[in-house]
């Protein structure tokens, strides 16, 4: 009797299981992002520290894969379709904007139309796309779309009539960069610096006339804690931008992983960090030429030492082993400001006293030494409207003035 009893409460769970099953649709696995098709490509557009609120565009890579949900998932939130046209509650109004006489003519980039998208976002703030006024920012290689308020489009026509005036289509700057072991400096140049504001911590800058730039180069390059690390003459189209960056890299250990099957019991995990110094230059010139934004992004990075940890790592063969492992005493540097001035002057920047790279390789490549320490100045200038057939003016260099500095001028 119980042996019966047991098979028909056996039998009742087993029907029991295929109904529950035949009830239940059949859902078709998630797919992995490397199975789930082509990349999604998203932009994350840069931000510098100006007087408006930004993101860090450092949150996200530019041309990152968007990470992939499966569309078909129950959302929480109360979700509905859309009234089927824009609102536009606060009088906004939809413009084309034909950039293709700008795209054409930039062969630097895959996609010149993201400049302009910068930045326009950069001179009206990134809080006016993701506020509660319904706004549409978006660019291809012939045309650029926006849908805002009357008062953003007149914005946006200004800024890209700067992008597409001819006027403005290459510009040659001289960019260098230098250092000075001590700020004193100032002491002598005081009087011919015109302060301008600058909104991060610790950086001044200063326009200079063109001939009191010169005669500064050549009263500070005499000094023995002087260095240059390159003066490129670049030609720089109009809002696009260019690296000057010089990095060397250094591998270390940093962990090791037990293995039995490898002599001497256990595996190096090694390291690789890059040390030197990138500075990114991205400048735009006003409708009447007379004025340049220029956005500066710099970076420095220096290993100050690497501080080693010995580790036991006993094995049967040898109980006393030990090996040692490095942790890196980093130390790094960070500037993003976006600065106007007027095209016939020079624009000085004063990052601070900070860890700088130096030329110790053959060569004259900047690298990067420890304990190093200076302040470390950027020297813009503009030489304005290159042609095709023409060379970049050469910069002065600094030899060119003798008899020290302002010489029977202070």
């Amino acid at each position: 009797m119980i042996g019966r009893l047991s098979s028909l409460v056996f039998s009742y769970w087993c029907l029991a299981g295929v109904v529950l099953a035949q009830s239940v649709p059949a859902t078709a696995p998630a797919k992995r992002p490397a199975e789930a098709g082509g990349a999604l490509g998203w932009r994350a557009p840069g931000g510098e520290r100006v007087a408006q609120s930004s993101p860090d565009d450092t949150s996200l890579p530019r041309n990152s894969e968007l990470r992939r949900v499966d569309r078909d998932r129950v959302p929480i939130a109360k979700v509905t379709a859309g009234p089927g046209t824009l609102p536009n509650d606060a009088g906004q109004v939809w413009k084309d904007y034909d950039i293709s006489s700008y795209t054409t003519r930039v062969t630097t980039t895959n996609r010149p139309e993201q400049a302009i998208i910068d930045w326009v976002l950069r001179e009206t703030g990134y809080e006016v796309w993701h506020g509660e006024t319904v706004s549409m920012l978006s660019a291809d290689r012939n045309t650029l779309r926006v849908y805002h308020t009357p008062d953003v489009q007149a914005v946006v026509a200004e800024m890209v009539d700067r992008f597409v005036n001819s006027e403005a289509e290459s510009h040659g700057f001289n960019l260098r960069i230098l250092s000075v072991g001590s700020p004193n400096w100032r002491s002598k140049a005081q009087r011919v610096l015109r302060p301008v504001v600058a909104q991060s911590q610790g950086v001044q800058a200063w326009l200079l006339v063109k001939e009191d730039a010169a005669l500064l180069l050549a009263d500070i390059s005499r000094r023995n804690d002087f260095r240059e690390y390159g003066a490129p003459q670049l030609m720089v189209n109009n809002g696009q931008s260019t690296v000057v960056s010089a990095t060397r890299p250094r591998t270390y250990i940093r962990d090791v992983i037990y293995r039995g099957d490898v002599w001497p019991g256990f595996e190096p995990q090694t390291a690789q960090l890059d040390e030197g110094f990138s500075l990114e230059f991205s400048p735009l010139v006003s409708l009447d030429g007379q004025m340049i934004d220029a956005v500066i992004k710099c970076h420095v990075d220096q290993i100050e030492k690497m501080i080693p940890v010995n580790l036991d790592v006993p094995t049967s063969n040898a109980p006393r082993q030990r090996t040692k492992v490095e942790v890196p005493q980093l130390i790094g540097w960070r500037l993003h400001e976006r600065f106007r001035f007027p095209a016939d002057h020079v624009l000085l920047i004063s990052l601070g006293v900070v860890a700088t790279p130096t030329p110790n390789a053959p060569g004259g490549i900047p690298l990067m030494t420890s304990n190093n320490r200076a302040d470390l100045l950027v020297l813009v200038e503009s030489k304005g409207k290159l042609t095709e057939n023409t060379s970049p003016v050469p910069a002065i260099p600094p030899t060119a003035t003798k008899g020290g500095l302002f010489r029977g001028r202070m």
